[in-house]
């Protein structure tokens, strides 16, 4: 199944970034959303969540508010590297 997922943010925010890093790092792709300069995305975001502060994503339609890196790992299977030293060697 393909992951459907929006990130919402804006271009002063270090978490932010640090969300879009660690998703690319996983091998995501996502759709980012600059609510700096998007109100209707604002109001959107809002609406569906109860809350302004960014970042924040929808993945598969579930809300994440802020740097939820357990439950982003939840929602997208990603087993913690950190418990998995395998070697390919």
């Amino acid at each position: 199944m393909k992951n459907n997922i929006i990130v919402f943010g804006t271009p002063t925010c270090p978490w932010c970034k640090k969300t879009k890093d660690y998703l690319t790092s996983n091998g995501f792709k996502f759709k980012y959303i600059d609510v700096s300069s998007n109100s209707k995305a604002l109001q959107d975001m809002e609406r569906k969540s109860g809350h302004t502060g960014v970042p924040q994503l929808w993945i598969n339609n579930k809300v994440v508010v802020g740097f939820d890196r357990e439950k982003i790992d939840r929602l997208l299977n990603i087993k913690n590297k950190e418990n998995n030293h395998e070697s390919n060697a």
